[in-house]
């Protein structure tokens, strides 16, 4: 099992939500960004999910847009964020997953064809391979080397499903995580085809818009979520939308956790590092009073 399937199973085992806490890589700064994935642990997040800053951030609202702005212009590079993998990894085995975009993954180290063209089978993905002339070689590469400096899966909202089978055979070829996706418009014939192979745990996007602190009815993303459940046994958690303590109670009705990021990015942004860190104890104290047995 790798460190995201232990700790998911765990928290399960002892009747508790997991915490989910995104952090852009270089944001505000190199250092604070470091400091903060380590102190999140210690006021109780399960899970860190670290952005990698992307110049055009489709799902992200104005906080994640403005802290991508800034770790780019402190020189921040998907090499940058696995050497900050590497620091974490000195002093911490809590899970670590990516968030970025497939455009930074399919240039990274871009420099010949696919190494292994027969390990992808359909003839797709060997039509899709032919005309990325090295793309997928690049991806390859980020998972292998992202595996060895201790991340444990990725999360790409911009890779539709129908054209992530290569991304996928290289992912769990790995043991390394590549995250599906459910939305509140997701069909049950989408679940059927997203949820039924997914691994690690499934990204529940709480709205059709993109992320940020906002007020929102849960129950739609919770009978979603709830509907999924009969096509598989992996973990969801909810994001988009979860500011406090009460919408993380209210998010996690149907789930297994919750993923908190632009509330906790906004204080670090302003330099309000100690309110960030008791933002997630308040988080974590609320999920764990209203749902642990």
């Amino acid at each position: 099992m790798t460190r995201l399937e232990k700790k998911l199973a765990a928290l399960k085992s002892e009747g508790r939500k997991g915490l989910f806490i995104y952090i852009t890589a270089g944001a505000p700064d190199i250092e604070t960004s470091v400091k903060a994935m380590l102190e999140a642990e210690r006021a109780g997040a399960d899970v860190i999910e670290l952005g990698i800053p992307f110049s055009d951030p489709l799902a992200d609202g104005p906080v994640i847009q403005e802290s991508s702005v800034r770790a780019i212009r402190n020189g921040m590079t998907v090499e940058g964020v696995l050497k900050i993998v590497r620091e974490i990894r000195k002093s911490s085995e809590m899970p670590l997953v990516a968030m970025g975009y497939i455009n930074n993954l399919l240039s990274y180290g871009f420099s010949s064809p696919p190494t292994h063209p027969q390990q992808f089978s359909t003839v797709n993905d060997q039509e899709a391979l032919k005309a990325s002339a090295g793309h997928y070689d690049g991806f390859e590469k980020f998972v292998v080397d992202a595996k060895a400096a201790g991340l444990d899966g990725v999360i790409l909202p911009d890779v539709p499903h129908e054209e992530s089978s290569a991304m996928r055979e290289i992912s769990k070829r790995n043991e390394f995580h590549l995250v599906e996706f459910i939305t509140p418009v997701t069909t049950v014939e989408r679940m059927r085809e997203t949820c039924t192979d997914a691994d690690g745990f499934i990204y529940c996007v709480s709205n059709t818009g993109v992320t940020g602190v906002k007020e929102l009815d849960f129950s739609v993303i919770n009978r979603v979520a709830r509907e999924a459940r009969q096509f598989t046994s992996t973990p969801m958690a909810v994001g988009f939308g979860i500011g406090n303590a009460a919408s993380a109670v209210s998010a996690a009705v149907e789930t297994d956790g919750v993923i908190v990021g632009s509330a906790v990015v906004r204080r670090l942004l302003d330099g309000q590092f100690d309110e960030a860190m008791a933002l997630i104890r308040s988080m974590r104290d609320a999920l764990d009073q209203h749902y642990r047995n």
